[in-house]
């Protein structure tokens, strides 16, 4: 009896195997194709992955947000190749997206001042207008970079503070850069006395600018008569010269100005107060 329970099963099914051929022939193509997806899905992830870490490694991007970068592509990848393997399947992917849709939106409203930070650190790593080591000056933050981060970027004013700042606050502003071109102008004021000889005076200044070997003599270098204050003729004096040393030209080519104006006598003014006391007026009291 068992054994022909058994036949019977096995004739049934050999029978609805025969009659559902097209379906089951349907069915396992979409597994195959599924599996051949999630496979392909899986290796492409990978290679773009590490294509991507070359590229942003040979950038000299930093690693946190390399890495940060590459996660996200690699998820989405993922993400797109479940949804592609479901559909193939026959299931109905529309519902999925726009659940996903909803929750990126809801995830991306909750987290949007993060979100805004991560946006504005891949800006400035894409475009690069501040990199590691510069100067740079927005609003009233100035330091040199240490580094940027995925959320924020890090500072270090010139007495040794450490300023930590995020991304989106950076991006959102003017960002004066210091450190990016090789060479830059100085800029000096001098102010003398009304009795000095004007051609004297242009001559002097231009002959300490261009003794001076840290100045750039492919550069202009320019003298001139300013401004004629109360008390004094202001003139202005132009150079250039390598960045990294801006500051220390800047500094000895105003002890050289001092130094050569009073070695020709001329004077330079400053302020000053008299006081005059009415003697009459003091001795009648």
């Amino acid at each position: 009896m068992q054994e022909f329970n058994v036949i019977n099963n096995i004739n049934y099914v050999r029978n609805w195997v025969e009659n559902h051929q097209k379906i089951l022939l349907k069915y396992i193509i979409h597994i195959i194709s599924a599996i051949i997806i999630i496979i392909t899905g899986i290796f492409s992830s990978r290679i773009i992955s590490k294509i991507f870490h070359t590229i942003l490694h040979n950038r000299k991007i930093d690693n946190t947000i390399s890495d940060f970068l590459i996660m996200i592509s690699k998820y989405i990848i993922i993400t797109t190749t479940i949804i592609i393997t479901l559909g193939s399947l026959g299931i109905q992917t529309t519902s999925i997206i726009a659940i996903l849709g909803a929750a990126g939106m809801a995830v991306g409203l909750a987290l949007q001042g993060s979100l805004s930070n991560v946006a504005a650190g891949v800006l400035l790593i894409i475009f690069s207008p501040l990199r590691i080591g510069e100067y740079v000056v927005f609003k009233n933050i100035a330091g040199t970079v240490l580094k940027i981060h995925v959320f924020y970027t890090t500072l270090k004013t010139l007495d040794g503070k450490i300023i930590i700042i995020p991304n989106n606050k950076i991006t959102s502003n003017n960002i004066i850069n210091y450190s990016r071109e090789p060479c830059r102008r100085n800029e000096f004021i001098i102010n003398v006395s009304y009795d000095a000889n004007v051609d004297l005076v242009i001559k002097i200044l231009k002959d300490v600018m261009y003794n001076e070997p840290r100045v750039l003599k492919d550069k202009d270098i320019i003298v001139g008569l300013n401004k004629l204050e109360f008390y004094s003729m202001n003139f202005i004096a132009r150079c250039w010269s390598n960045t990294n040393i801006l500051n220390t030209v800047y500094w000895d080519l105003m002890i050289k100005f001092k130094q050569a104006l009073d070695d020709n006598n001329i004077i330079l003014p400053y302020k000053k107060l008299n006081v005059y006391i009415n003697k009459k007026k003091y001795n009648k009291k």
